[in-house]
């Protein structure tokens, strides 16, 4: 993966796997509010208790621990569709089921069902997510790669919003279950976009269980120091944005602003800003290369932090609130686009379900660990200087990016690892494995 990259041909713009993404990306995107913010709503209007809608909201919890299952997804295929689009597809009808579920259940007479079928959903949702990321890392080209990446996270964002905003206004106008089961509907987007798809050549998949989870590590760090930094970088490129994200919302309503305000401005304004954000940053990052990219937009959503300090001095100003929040989301986006083209771009094909699960679950792993922690550091430093602490965070993040080789730790191609097979079936799949299986791939 070089470090520059010249601008994308105009083919990109109209290649079909390119716009296919934004619906598998709407798909994706889809359930996640419904396990979280929106499920949230629906039990605080139901009437349940703080403490049981705490508990709830453990659910999102296989998000971050999609890795663990991930090489079952590379090792195993289904008898149909072929291995991305075959799992894509259980995934997507399992995740329509128990949307449907969860909308014939009363979480007030029975919220431990409720949240056993919300855990069911949200582990579907994430094993969609496994099987979209390596249809999406397999699928397209290089030059296509940026492109692709913008419109999946415009249909994510897109779908985010339609889980929550529309889901909200459904249920207000007729009733959770008439909202949940019109969520439920809308995955027949990512049901057709999947039959529309053309399942990538497969290269052979690990002989066994033991070799699905051993080799997408053995291979990674063969990389070396490479390896190493790529992995620290991750990790750390989106710490201050998930700890000053965490405190956004209560740093604004204590400056005075009210409820509408903050609704109609962070979640109208920041998220137009935040799909512009992804948009630009896919054309981007095709021009200026994934490095240079990542040290611009990385730049930039550290210093859109340090617009709420400026924010702290104006008052109820609701026109510099929408500039801080249009900014920092707007960075974001940017940022987003920028660091999933990286890690898409470390990612072997042989084994892109495991090793895109892993490298996306450490990248969240800020916000499900530092966030926790952001009111404490508030207390201690006070408003200003935690701003200030989250826009020095991405320092270290960018010194180790200029560490890395100008490949980046891209993989290295492998034969003697898992060879290509050059028969393919009628759906364009080479022959592999399938579910039930014990034996090498078929010639």
């Amino acid at each position: 993966m070089p470090s520059s990259s010249p601008s994308a041909p105009r083919s990109v713009y109209l290649s079909p796997r390119v716009w296919l993404m934004f619906a598998l990306g709407f798909s994706s995107g889809l359930p996640l509010y419904l396990t979280r913010t929106t499920l949230t709503a629906w039990l605080t209007t139901m009437g349940l208790s703080l403490k049981t809608i705490g508990y709830f909201s453990l659910v999102g919890t296989a998000y971050t621990l999609k890795f663990l299952w991930a090489p079952l997804m590379d090792r195993y295929v289904p008898p149909f569709l072929g291995r991305r689009r075959g799992w894509m597809l259980v995934t997507q009808v399992l995740l329509a089921v128990g949307l449907l579920v969860m909308a014939s259940i009363n979480p007030q007479a029975t919220p431990g069902l409720m949240a056993a079928v919300a855990v069911a959903v949200a582990f579907f949702a994430a094993s969609q997510d496994i099987s979209i990321d390596a249809f999406r890392t397999d699928s397209l080209t290089e030059e296509e790669r940026s492109m692709g990446i913008a419109t999946f996270n415009v249909g994510y964002r897109v779908g985010m919003v339609v889980a929550m905003s529309l889901a909200l206004i459904i249920a207000a106008k007729a009733s959770w279950r008439v909202s949940y089961s019109v969520m439920a509907a809308f995955m027949l987007v990512g049901v057709v976009a999947t039959f529309l798809a053309r399942e990538p050549l497969a290269l052979r998949p690990p002989r066994n269980l033991v070799q699905a989870v051993v080799l997408p590590f053995r291979e990674f760090m063969s990389r070396g120091w490479a390896a190493l930094v790529a992995i620290a970088f991750i990790l750390i490129f989106r710490v201050g944005d998930a700890v000053a994200a965490a405190m956004n919302t209560p740093y604004v309503l204590r400056l005075g602003f009210t409820l509408i305000q903050v609704g109609t401005i962070q979640k109208g304004v920041g998220m137009a800003c935040a799909i512009g954000g992804a948009v630009l940053g896919g054309m981007l990052v095709s021009r200026l290369g994934v490095r240079r990219s990542l040290l611009l937009f990385g730049s930039a959503q550290a210093a859109t932090n340090l617009l709420y300090i400026a924010l702290g001095t104006r008052g109820t100003d609701a026109v510099f609130l929408g500039f801080a929040v249009g900014a920092d989301n707007f960075a974001g986006g940017l940022g987003s686009a920028a660091i999933t083209v990286f890690i898409t771009a470390l990612c072997n094909k042989n084994f892109s379900a495991t090793q895109y699960a892993l490298l996306s679950s450490l990248s969240a792993v800020p916000l499900q660990l530092l966030g926790g922690f952001s009111g404490v550091l508030v207390e201690w430093l006070g408003w200003p200087a935690f701003f200030t602490a989250t826009a020095l965070a991405m320092a270290p993040a960018l010194l180790l990016l200029l560490l890395l080789p100008p490949d980046l730790g891209a993989p290295k191609p492998d034969p003697e690892l898992a060879p290509e097979l050059p028969e393919a079936d009628d759906t364009g799949t080479a022959a592999a494995p399938r579910l039930g299986e014990t034996g090498t791939a078929r010639r």
